[in-house]
């Protein structure tokens, strides 16, 4: 967990999911022999025995990846020579194209957020704001200091996962919305602060938000959350021209394969623009 924390910048989250799937290997164990000490037919065992629980193919794959790097970990400590883990086959993931809401959904819910009162109307105001033009996780928003958005400037500096920084350019209506936030939260270092003010909102607080505005939106809540706004951010720039190497960029993936879940988009709008422009898909029309 030190590891984690102090050379890969795991977040909280990160480090909780990390050290229960390690403790749910030990369980498995129950005694036979430690952690540290499993071989690979234990650990083959365990992964049959999370399949036939009933687990999801990314739980499993989630778990796995967990002791992989444990073991990884012990063989470059020399408390190992080998890594058990690294030969397993990972469980297939299901292909999931991304949910996101429509222009018109997105618009709605900046209108429902105009029309909602008090800090609380403000901090959903500034979120959908932020979130919507800039892509960013719910981690990196809620982390935001006080003066993130208090300048003139165009772009946004975000320390994302794994400590990496990245640059973003901010919209004018984004800085606007924090600009209103900010002057109702003086007294605090975040922009999204908590009950404590002292600390960050939680991310059950926002999307507790978010859930309401979309209530009075007349929308689904079931539908909105943080990660669907970063998706709509990223598949409407898709869907009005932006390429994938400038989307991986702004989201902060590390791998181009993670932005290509999005090109469902650019494949809907390929097909879009054959049907309007080539000559025998306008004979045919």
């Amino acid at each position: 967990m030190e590891m984690l924390a102090a050379e890969r910048g795991a977040a909280g989250n990160t480090l909780a999911a990390y050290r229960g799937d390690l403790e749910d290997f030990a369980a498995f164990l129950n005694g036979r022999c430690s952690l540290q000490a499993a071989d690979r037919t234990q650990l083959s065992a365990y992964m049959v025995s999370l399949g036939d629980s009933g687990l999801s193919a990314r739980t499993q794959a989630r778990r796995l990846s967990a002791l992989r790097q444990f073991y990884l970990f012990l063989l470059r400590e020399g408390r190992r020579t080998d890594n058990p883990a690294v030969e397993l086959v990972m469980p297939r993931l299901p292909k999931a194209l991304p949910k996101y809401m429509s222009e018109s959904e997105v618009e709605t819910l900046l209108q429902a957020a105009r029309d909602m009162k008090g800090v609380s109307g403000l901090k959903v105001m500034a979120g959908l704001e932020i979130l919507y033009s800039t892509g960013l996780r719910v981690s990196e928003l809620l982390a935001l200091s006080a003066q993130a958005l208090s300048t003139d400037a165009a772009m946004l500096l975000v320390k994302g996962k794994g400590g990496k920084e990245r640059m973003i350019p901010l919209s004018e209506a984004a800085k606007a919305a924090a600009v209103q936030l900010r002057r109702s939260v003086a007294k605090s270092r975040y922009l999204f602060p908590g009950r404590d003010p002292r600390q960050p909102m939680t991310r059950q607080g926002f999307a507790l938000l978010l859930k309401q505005v979309a209530i009075e939106a007349g929308l689904d809540p079931a539908r909105l959350s943080p990660h669907v706004l970063r998706h709509s951010f990223a598949s409407h720039l898709l869907a009005r021209g932006a390429d994938l190497r400038s989307l991986q960029k702004l989201l902060g993936h590390s791998d181009i394969s993670t932005t290509e879940i999005y090109t469902h988009v650019l494949a809907e709008r390929l097909e879009a623009l054959v049907r309007a422009n080539h000559p025998l898909a306008r004979e045919q029309g």
